[in-house]
């Protein structure tokens, strides 16, 4: 990776916080990546392809509750403490500029939710994004394989209302996940769970499917824009993963995240590699698939 960068990169909290709203205000759509670990943060950010005239780059980070439980060698099962996840944030922040969605699983207790709301505000964080389940909470990617319970809409539409009101600015983002598709409730509760939702104050609203064929998304963002024309969408396509960004958009979805893809590219690299340094008992086998010593030695400002 070609570093350009000669000084610490880092924006003030209130510039951050500010620019998902502006992403989404000056761009149809943005791409949102998941970033588990400053380095992974410090790629996206500098992450960039020409398509002719056309400069793509990736807009923001997405903090996963997935992959920061995995790459702490725990469970996806809302387990890792509020602190922890604000405290791998705050690296990651030490060192980019882009602002951060963070995923917020339930958004645990309503009595406990504006304290999170204004600890991440504070950070710079931009958006929380919160699904209406309840109980232990398990992967949405499971389905209906595990137990998962879904929240009365009337209960979620409080934590909702809750949230707003414990919001310090109006740059901060409060994004309602609906887990209706996900849970095979039906299309018809899950656009009256989405509408239920933004009348509580939701400034978006994420909507999951775990079907390899897009089209039940497809069909929701076409009902709920009937109704809501103007409210974000957001989407995470990791099942549905042949439609493409612009697809997406054309749909009418505004965020667009891909929510763990760093990671798992990186644990078959790095689990290879080991299989190949105890067949061969040396690293000659392995060194064209890593990252050149001197990359590595210039890689990071102030390093040299």
């Amino acid at each position: 990776m070609k570093n350009d960068n000669h000084h610490l990169t880092s924006v003030t909290p209130d510039k951050r916080r500010n620019g998902l709203k502006q992403a989404l205000k000056n761009k149809r759509s943005i791409r949102v990546m998941e970033t588990h670990s400053p380095l992974a943060a410090l790629l996206v950010e500098q992450a960039s392809y020409n398509q002719g005239e056309r400069h793509i780059e990736f807009d923001a980070f997405w903090s996963s509750s997935l992959t920061d439980s995995t790459v702490r060698g725990k469970p996806d099962i809302e387990l890792l403490p509020l602190s922890s996840r604000l405290n791998a944030i705050a690296d990651i922040f030490d060192v980019t500029t882009k602002p951060l969605i963070l995923d917020g699983d339930t958004g645990g207790q309503i009595a406990h939710l504006p304290y999170h709301i204004n600890a991440a505000e504070k950070m710079g964080i931009s958006s929380i994004i919160i699904e209406d389940k309840t109980g232990l909470k398990k992967n949405s990617l499971f389905g209906t394989d595990v137990k998962q319970t879904q929240d009365e809409p009337q209960h979620f539409a409080e934590k909702i209302a809750a949230a707003k009101a414990a919001q310090l600015t109006d740059d901060f983002m409060v994004i309602a996940r609906v887990e209706s598709l996900i849970l095979d409730a039906g299309m018809t509760d899950a656009i009256d769970r989405a509408l239920t939702y933004v009348g509580a104050g939701a400034d978006g609203i994420m909507i999951h499917s775990r079907k390899k064929d897009p089209q039940e998304i497809i069909d929701f963002a076409r009902i709920f824009r009937k109704s809501a024309p103007d409210t974000p969408l957001v989407c995470v396509p990791t099942s549905f993963n042949n439609i493409t960004f612009d697809q997406l958009s054309d749909y009418g979805f505004n965020v667009i995240i891909y929510a763990n893809h760093l990671l798992r590219a990186s644990y078959p690299a790095m689990k290879n590699i080991l299989q190949d340094i105890l067949k061969n008992g040396r690293t000659l086998e392995v060194e064209d698939r890593c990252m050149p010593i001197k990359e590595i030695l210039e890689l990071i400002p102030g390093t040299k």
